[in-house]
C-alpha cells in the first residue's frame, strides 16, 4: 500500500515535470519567435523612417521648384509685356535681309548707321522672343519634373503605408505572443510548484519507507536467530536423545553404530564399562 501510493506520487511527479518542461519549450520558442518579430519590425520601422524621409525630399523638391516656376511666371509675365508683336521667325528674316543688304548694298553713313540701328533693336527684340521661350521652356520643364517627383513621392507614400502597416501587424503579433509567452511563464510556474509540493509529499513516503524496510531487516534477523536458536535447541535435544539411547545400548551390552559411537567418543563415555 505504502509502495503503491509513493508510485503514485511518484507518477505525478513526472507528469508534472514533463509538462512542465513542455511549457518551458514553447516559451522558448515563443522568445525565439518575438525576437524575430521584434528584429522585422524594427527593420519595417527603418524602412518607414526612410520613406518618409525620402517624401519629406521630394516634398522639398517640389516646392523648390514651384517657387522656381513662380519666379518664371513672374518674369514671363514681365516678357509678355515687353514681346515684340511680330514673332521670332519674323523678325529673324528681317535681321538677315538688313544684313543682307548691308553686304552687297553700297549705302551711304547715315543709311549704314540706320540700318545697323535697325539690326540692334530687332536683335534686342528676338533677345525678348528667345528670352521668353526659354522661360516658357523651362516653367515646362519645370512642371514635368514636378510631375515626375509627385509619382516617386506618391509610390513612396504607398511603401511607406504598407511597411507603416505590417509594422503594425508584426507588433501586435510579437505582443500576443508576448502575452501567450506570460500566460505560459505563469501556468509552467504553478505547475512546477505543484511538482515541488508532490515530490514534499514523497519524501514523509519515502522515509516511512525506509523505516519499514529497517523495520523488516531488524524482524528478519530476529527470525532468523530465533530459527538458529530454535534448530540448535532441536539438535541439542535430538543429540541428547541419541546419546542417551547409546549409553543405554552401552549398558545392555548391544553394539553400537559408528554415528552412536562417535557421538559417546566426542562426550569422552565410549566404552567406559
Amino acid at each position: 500500500m505504502l509502495k503503491d501510493q509513493e508510485y503514485r506520487l511518484e507518477t505525478e511527479a513526472n507528469e508534472l515535470a514533463d509538462k512542465r518542461d513542455k511549457l518551458n519549450g514553447r516559451m522558448r520558442n515563443l522568445r525565439d519567435e518575438v525576437l524575430e518579430l521584434r528584429n522585422r519590425r524594427d527593420e519595417l520601422n527603418s524602412k518607414v523612417k526612410e520613406l518618409k524621409q525620402r517624401r519629406n525630399e521630394m516634398t522639398t523638391r517640389i516646392h523648390e521648384r514651384l517657387e522656381k516656376i513662380r519666379r518664371l511666371e513672374e518674369d514671363k509675365k514681365a516678357l509678355v509685356r515687353l514681346k515684340p508683336a511680330k514673332n521670332h521667325e519674323i523678325l529673324q528674316k528681317e535681321v538677315e535681309s538688313i544684313d543682307w543688304t548691308i553686304q552687297t548694298t553700297s549705302l551711304s553713313l547715315q543709311e549704314d548707321k540706320q540700318l545697323v540701328e535697325k539690326v540692334k533693336q530687332l536683335e534686342t527684340q528676338i533677345a525678348i522672343h528667345k528670352k521668353f521661350e526659354q522661360v516658357t521652356k523651362s516653367i515646362v520643364q519645370m512642371r514635368a519634373e514636378i510631375r515626375g517627383i509627385k509619382s516617386e513621392s506618391e509610390l513612396a507614400h504607398q511603401q511607406l503605408t504598407e511597411n507603416a502597416q505590417k509594422s503594425q501587424e508584426t507588433h501586435k503579433e510579437m505582443f500576443e505572443k508576448i502575452e501567450e509567452s506570460r500566460g505560459l511563464r505563469t501556468e509552467a510556474d504553478n505547475v512546477h510548484k505543484q511538482f515541488l509540493q508532490a515530490r514534499e509529499r514523497i519524501k514523509p513516503l519515502q522515509e516511512e519507507g525506509k523505516t519499514v524496510l529497517s523495520q523488516i531487516r531488524q524482524l528478519r534477523q530476529e527470525i532468523h536467530k530465533e530459527v538458529q536458536k530454535e534448530k540448535k535447541e532441536s539438535e541439542n535435544a535430538l543429540r541428547e536423545t541419541l546419546e542417551k539411547q547409546a549409553k543405554d545400548k552401552l549398558r545392555r551390552g548391544e553394539k553400537l553404530s559408528w554415528e552412536e559411537f562417535q557421538l559417546l567418543a566426542e562426550n569422552g563415555m565410549a566404552y567406559q564399562d
